[in-house]
C-alpha cells in the first residue's frame, strides 16, 4: 500500500494553566505559593519544548471485526466503535522533545515539588500539540465535506500497547521525529502519543470538542475534577 509520512513542527500552543493544576492535582484553585511555581516553572520549560508530529493519512479496511490500518490487523472492540462511519484514519506520533523529561529527572533529584510541576507542564504541553495537531485535521476534513472523530491511543480500553510497535515501523518514528519505543512499548522521550483520528463521512462530527465530553472511560480520576 503506497503512503507519505508528513512531517510537522508547530509553534508553541498556547498555555493552559488551568490544565497543568488538574495534571498536579492541586485542585482549580490553588494556593498562591503553587501558582508561582507552576508560573515559574512554565516560564523555564518553554524554551526546551519543540513540538513535532509525523503521520500519515491511510484507508480503514474492516475484516471480520478487525482493522487493517496499514501495520497489521487490529482487534479491538473500542476502535473499532470510534472509527464507525470512518472510512479513513490520520495515524500519527507526537512529541514535545527530551527537554522535559532532563528536567523532570533534574527535579526530581533536587525538588519533588517542582519535579511534579514539570510533569503536570509536560502533560499539558503534549496534550496542548495533540489538540493542535485535531485541529488541523479538524480543517482539512470539513474542507473535504468530511468530518472527524477524536484521537484514540494504544492504551486505552481494549487497544493493546503492543500495537504501538506497528505505529513506530508504519511512520518511522525515530527518523521522522526522534521518538524511540522500548521493549515496554514505552516512549522516549515520554511527553509523547501515538494516536489514530477517524475521518468520518459525517461533516458535523469534530475531533476538537471537550476531551472528556466525548470521553466514555468512566473510572477516570480525571472526571472528578469539576468536584474538587
Amino acid at each position: 500500500m503506497a503512503f507519505q509520512v508528513m512531517t510537522k513542527n508547530f509553534e508553541a500552543p498556547p498555555v493552559n494553566p488551568s490544565e497543568i493544576f488538574r495534571y498536579a492535582f492541586c485542585g482549580k484553585n490553588p494556593a498562591e505559593d503553587v501558582r508561582i511555581l507552576a508560573m515559574a516553572s512554565v516560564e523555564e520549560a518553554l524554551p526546551v519544548c519543540s513540538y513535532k508530529v509525523c503521520y500519515v493519512r491511510m484507508p480503514i479496511i474492516r475484516e471480520e471485526g478487525a482493522l487493517d490500518l496499514g501495520f497489521g490487523k487490529i482487534k479491538s472492540e473500542g476502535l473499532y466503535s470510534n472509527l464507525e462511519g470512518c472510512n479513513e484514519a490520520v495515524i500519527f506520533a507526537a512529541t514535545i522533545g527530551i527537554g522535559m523529561d532532563r528536567l523532570i529527572s533534574k527535579y526530581g533529584r533536587i525538588s519533588p515539588s517542582k519535579s511534579v510541576m514539570m510533569q503536570a507542564i509536560g502533560a499539558e504541553r503534549i496534550e496542548a500539540l495533540c489538540d493542535a495537531f485535531n485541529r488541523e485535521i479538524d480543517m482539512e476534513a470539513c474542507s473535504e465535506g468530511k468530518g472527524t472523530v477524536f484521537r484514540y491511543s494504544p492504551g486505552y480500553r481494549d487497544f493493546s500497547l503492543t500495537y504501538q510497535r506497528g505505529i513506530f515501523d508504519l511512520l518511522k518514528c525515530n527518523t521522522a521525529i526522534g521518538l524511540s519505543l522500548n521493549d515496554s512499548m514505552l516512549m522516549s522521550p515520554s511527553k509523547s502519543v501515538t494516536a489514530i483520528i477517524g475521518i468520518s463521512e459525517d461533516p458535523e462530527q469534530r475531533c476538537s470538542k471537550e476531551k472528556c465530553e466525548r470521553c466514555d472511560k468512566k473510572d477516570c480520576e480525571f472526571r472528578f475534577w469539576e468536584k474538587r
